[in-house]
């Protein structure tokens, strides 16, 4: 037993932070993000509502979320992350549970929407990022893509899971089953292996490198810290700063113009395939052999970013997006079962490249100092073109009848957020490096 204890304590506390992560985006996505897919039939059945009235309760999410994504940074980036993820993981479970007993839309707008979308971006968002990119500089695209492997095991297990629980206990059961193990398994794990600081404020250096003897007091440890990050180039840019470079306004476009049509594919994928005749719970499973595609992506992609030169991450970004419009064309231009497949596997590695390389790329490119700030007003400017995408969508079968007017705009949208990607070049460091302390 002392052996083994001893064997826990010298894992790097950051690792258990990554596997928190995973556990936790793995039961939320599974709910939230590709949950509601499976949920659209039945819930908008029994209460009556058109498949745009439905879409907007993701939409609502979203907007919240960027509403308040440069507040949660900064309080991130100020005060640390672990009270927001801890609040988030409850306010999510308590929200599931909610959801059982709505009855109307403005409930479901309520719960759903804000209160579930709140929860979310707290707990798996701009909090969640800003903690792994503390913790890890030279590992950090491995840390992220760990945690987002773990978490997209929510395609592959915990959307099915939700389908089977659906079809065979009611998607009100399914809700409460969701939101009680939620609670009983998320907060103990924040509340135990999610830091407030940066490793530096625990005596401990990014990555769990050796810190040597003779090191002692937090701002030693935190010049160290500074020191092994340049070691990779990477520099800490305030808010402030990081807003006047055009590399980030280029990213936010890139960005913005993926999301919107990832978004709302993730919503409308389910209901597109059983239009054409698959049943609920083999539409679940096609869904998940997408997600499946992108685990192999989000693990090797986070491997290789952590050793490719800081100016090749944006050709390694633009290459996942190339796939997911690349897969979408070849299912425009001969739309079979077939192609569907080949549409969803090359969705799913391109998907799996674009989530794993965020990270890494705003953190070899700003640092860490301001992470949570520069990364949160980034999900805010994307907020426009992903709460309207799934609206579309939706209004477009209303009116049509069809979605292929709609897979139109994926690959146009998309193409060109590969281009705008391969495009962006590092920023140039500041002229003033100041203290890590001032964010902005």
């Amino acid at each position: 037993m002392i052996a083994r204890n001893k064997f826990f304590r010298r894992i790097f506390p950051g690792w258990w932070l990554v596997i928190t992560g995973g556990i936790l985006g793995m039961w939320q996505h599974g709910y939230y993000t590709y949950g509601l897919s499976a949920f659209f039939k039945p819930l908008s059945a029994e209460l009556g509502f058109t498949r745009a009235v439905t879409s907007v309760a993701a939409s609502i999410g979203r907007f919240e979320g960027g509403v308040e994504a440069p507040l949660v940074g900064w309080l991130s980036d100020k005060f640390g992350p672990k009270w927001l993820i801890f609040s988030g993981v409850f306010f999510f479970g308590t929200a599931l549970i909610i959801m059982s007993f709505i009855q109307s839309l403005w409930a479901f707008y309520l719960v759903w929407g804000l209160l579930l979308g709140t929860s979310f971006n707290l707990s798996t968002t701009v909090p969640l990022r800003t903690a792994i990119s503390n913790w890890f500089v030279k590992k950090r695209g491995a840390a992220q893509g760990i945690q987002a492997t773990i978490s997209g095991i929510s395609g592959v297990l915990v959307l099915p899971l939700i389908a089977w629980l659906i079809i065979s206990q009611g998607w009100r059961m399914t809700c409460l089953i969701g939101g009680v193990i939620m609670l009983l398994v998320g907060l103990p794990l924040v509340w135990i292996f999610v830091k407030q600081r940066r490793p530096e404020y625990y005596g401990l250096l990014p990555d769990g490198a050796m810190v040597g003897e003779g090191t002692s007091g937090a701002q030693e440890m935190i010049d160290r810290g500074v020191k092994y990050a340049a070691g990779v180039q990477e520099v800490e840019f305030t808010f402030r700063q990081a807003l006047k470079t055009p590399t980030y306004w280029l990213l936010a476009l890139a960005e913005a113009s993926y999301l919107m049509t990832s978004s709302a594919l993730t919503v409308h994928a389910i209901p597109f395939l059983t239009d054409i005749g698959m049943g609920a719970l083999v539409a679940a499973w096609m869904v998940s052999m997408r997600t499946l595609a992108n685990l192999p992506a989000r693990f090797f992609g986070g491997i290789i970013a952590d050793r490719v030169r800081k100016s090749w991450l944006r050709y390694i970004m633009s290459g996942g997006y190339l796939l997911v419009a690349l897969g979408t064309a070849i299912f425009l231009f001969y739309p079979t079962f077939t192609t569907i497949f080949v549409w969803f596997i090359l969705y799913g590695l391109g998907q799996g490249i674009g989530i794993v390389i965020r990270n890494p790329l705003m953190g070899r490119y700003f640092g860490r100092k301001a992470f949570g700030s520069i990364t949160g007003l980034i999900t805010t400017l994307t907020v426009p073109a992903s709460i309207a995408a799934p609206i579309y969508f939706g209004w477009i079968y209303d009116t049509t009848g069809s979605y292929m007017t709609a897979f139109n705009l994926v690959v146009i949208t998309v193409g060109a957020s590969a281009i705008l990607a391969a495009l962006i070049p590092p920023p140039k460091p500041p002229a003033v490096i100041s203290d890590v302390h001032k964010l902005v």
